[in-house]
């Protein structure tokens, strides 16, 4: 616990049996009360030696997709009472270390959801990180930037912390189940007025890390741009997909105090 707030960290897996044990070992276990692993029908021995780390396990029966596999993370984190969620995948490409910076985050300040950059204040080609990637996350968060008012430094991370209230108030189950999720979540997150903060991520690049092919890349960045574009209309009153249409909203009571 940290603040008397439950925290539960959630793995979305995915043929992790190499960087699994690395990633876990990392994890503090004084403030983290729950890993919560969702196995995404892994091909490799993922789920043993997620067993043999004492952890909690669901599998997917078939492979369902990495958005369906965070779907099935914060059911399952919510389901257990958690009051911070870190999500981190476990391909150990983001410092585990983070999680109790990344939970203070949310526990002491005032935000709603906290994304880990590998962006701010470091280089992350210097880290590994292949300018092909680099290039792409650049663009496209400029984009994003752009349509959807944002100062974001990247939308694309794998260490994000999550507060009850805003897993609550968002009807994540109806983002996309494949990788444009995480930006459909980031979208919904700032519909519902969420205070959003940023913690700097060193990164570690290696064969392991998680990767998709480049078709799949193509088709990622354009459902990025068109979720950012949705959000952009959806402000403007033109057209308001469901995912953001049934969005609950934050802070209610603060905006609804008059100026003085």
């Amino acid at each position: 616990m940290i603040n008397n707030q439950r925290v539960a960290v959630v793995l979305p897996a995915y043929n992790a049996e190499h960087t699994l044990a690395m990633t876990v070992s990392q994890v503090d276990r004084t403030i983290v009360d729950d890993i919560i692993l969702v196995d995404d029908a892994s091909t490799d021995a993922t789920c043993s030696v997620a067993h043999n780390l004492g952890l909690e396990i669901i599998t997917h029966e078939f492979n369902r997709g990495y958005g369906a596999n965070q779907k099935t993370c914060y059911q399952a984190a919510l389901a257990r009472g958690a009051d911070i969620v870190i999500m981190l995948h476990p391909d150990y490409q983001y410092s585990p270390e983070l999680i109790p910076a990344l939970a203070a985050m949310l526990a002491y300040a005032p935000f709603d959801l906290v994304l880990g950059s590998r962006i701010l204040a470091q280089s992350a080609v210097k880290s590994g990180m292949p300018v092909y990637k680099y290039v792409s996350n650049r663009v496209l968060t400029a984009v994003e930037n752009l349509l959807v008012g944002a100062k974001l430094s990247e939308y694309h991370t794998g260490l994000r912390g999550y507060r009850r209230s805003l897993l609550e108030a968002v009807p994540f189950n109806l983002n996309s189940d494949d990788f444009v999720f995480d930006n459909q979540f980031i979208l919904q997150a700032l519909a519902a007025g969420a205070r959003v903060g940023e913690l700097s991520c060193p990164t570690h690049y290696g064969d392991e890390s998680s990767s998709i092919n480049f078709r799949r890349s193509v088709m990622y960045g354009l459902g990025v741009l068109r979720a950012a574009l949705e959000f952009r209309l959806s402000v403007l009153g033109v057209a308001r997909p469901p995912y953001l249409a049934a969005v609950q909203r934050l802070h209610r009571e603060e905006q609804d105090v008059p100026s003085q």
